[in-house]
């Protein structure tokens, strides 16, 4: 890599970590003199209560950071001739976007109602399938992907043919709301994707993945600047809002990748949150009222174990670290 080139990400990295910053600086005192505090649920620890009226819809700062960010971007490529360089990002960024609308619109609704419930699981599933459908039909038409995906650990390729396409919805849809069900304790998700997008940055970069590394650069950025709010104690939290747009993003990266196994395997830490709630209601069902886990998703039987938050945040960012070393060795 030139100089010329690493001063670029460099930049980009700064400009997403510090917009993130001074957006989250401007919009907190606004969530504040709104009263968009965060409703806790009762059925959650008992510790938690003390966060009841922490603001929430922080997300919304990192969206714009990385919208802004994208847009000075766009406008460089443009001046170099390399405008062909944004086409992918864009419809990530605008994938992302509309899974932060979602998150947006279900924030507003627990706000409005005073309560942890906005929109109801079949509401918010079937707008995101219906945006994650649409975000497909684009990135195909566009050539941008397709049936074929890379098999990490083989460095081959295999065809899904017609099965590609519901794989790839639930896929999509899947991880989306495997990172919102993370995002449940101060710095948790935020660090975990600092991990990941650390990891896309370095397999960008001995990969040659421009997506990868582009993507990795905006969202480390977007995380470290969150972090300086969102960690413990939180003083402000990134809703659905944030979750989603995050969601959406890792999930948006794995298609237009062409590499959503290697993804998968980078975010190991959201398939086991995912796995803990699906084992916990299977399990509760088949046993007539039993529990396999103290609460899920997973990072709250830790804590009702009796580990504090700052050590089960450590514990899942080095699960973190070790998913990403997997995935970077399967190639």
């Amino acid at each position: 890599m030139t100089n010329a080139a690493a001063g670029e990400w460099v930049f980009l990295f700064l400009c997403a970590c510090v917009l993130t910053t001074v957006f989250e600086g401007v919009l907190l005192p606004i969530l504040r003199r709104r009263h968009a505090g965060q409703p806790i649920l009762e059925i959650g620890p008992a510790w938690h209560m003390s966060k009841s009226g922490t603001p929430t819809m922080g997300g919304l700062a990192f969206v714009a950071a990385l919208a802004a960010t994208l847009l000075l971007y766009a406008i460089w490529l443009f001046l170099h001739g390399r405008q062909s360089e944004l086409q992918k990002p864009a419809l990530l960024l605008l994938y992302a976007i509309g899974g932060g609308a979602i998150g947006f619109f279900d924030d507003f609704k627990k706000l409005a109602k005073k309560e942890n419930k906005g929109l109801s699981a079949p509401q918010k599933y079937l707008l995101q399938l219906l945006l994650s459908a649409v975000f497909l039909f684009f990135a195909v038409r566009l050539g941008f992907a397709g049936p074929a995906i890379y098999l990490p650990f083989t460095q081959n390729t295999a065809s899904l043919g017609f099965f590609y396409y519901p794989l790839a919805l639930l896929f999509l849809t899947g991880l989306m709301n495997a990172l919102n069900l993370t995002d449940g304790l101060d710095g948790l998700l935020a660090s975990t994707v600092a991990v990941f997008a650390g990891f896309s940055v370095l397999y960008g970069l001995t990969r040659g993945g421009g997506l990868f590394l582009a993507s990795g650069v905006l969202l480390l950025g977007a995380a470290v600047g969150f972090l300086f709010y969102n960690a413990h104690p939180a003083k402000v939290f990134m809703g659905d809002t944030g979750s989603l747009f995050l969601g959406a993003f890792v999930a948006g990266l794995g298609i237009l990748s062409a590499r959503p196994l290697t993804v998968l395997t980078a975010g190991g830490v959201y398939l086991i949150e995912a796995a803990s709630v699906i084992l916990q209601v299977v399990f509760f069902r088949c046993t007539g009222g039993k529990r396999l886990f103290l609460m899920a998703p997973l990072h709250h039987h830790f804590e009702k174990r009796g580990l504090s938050e700052n050590k089960v945040v450590l514990l899942f960012a080095a699960a973190a670290v070790l998913f990403a070393v997997l995935a970077f060795v399967g190639g």
